[in-house]
């Protein structure tokens, strides 16, 4: 075998790549064609496949308060919480 220069490998991975793009369409369009025609035949439904169900967002009542600012207490600290804490206040002092 000829020992390729660095600018023939490229090449050739570049030609390489190409194919692997064209069997790769190929392949899903025929996986797709075939998923289509099982969906139709067994009546399976987006809701079958767990589609276009959105999870639910759980929302947390605010337990701290202050001014017209809440959190709930779950997740990073806010800004105003920290400042609060860094001025020597404690979370108590801002429970609801």
């Amino acid at each position: 075998m000829k020992n390729l220069t660095y600018i023939e490998i490229q090449e050739e991975i570049k030609k390489l790549q190409k194919q692997a793009n064209e069997i790769r369409a190929k392949e899903i369009a025929d996986i797709i064609a075939d998923i289509k025609v099982k969906i139709q035949l067994y009546g399976i439904t987006e809701k079958d496949l767990g589609f276009g169900e959105k999870q639910k967002k759980t929302i947390f009542p605010p337990l701290y308060k202050k001014g017209n600012r809440t959190w709930s207490g779950r997740g990073r600290q806010p800004g105003w919480i920290k400042e609060h804490l860094e001025a020597g206040g404690n979370l108590e002092e801002l429970l609801m």
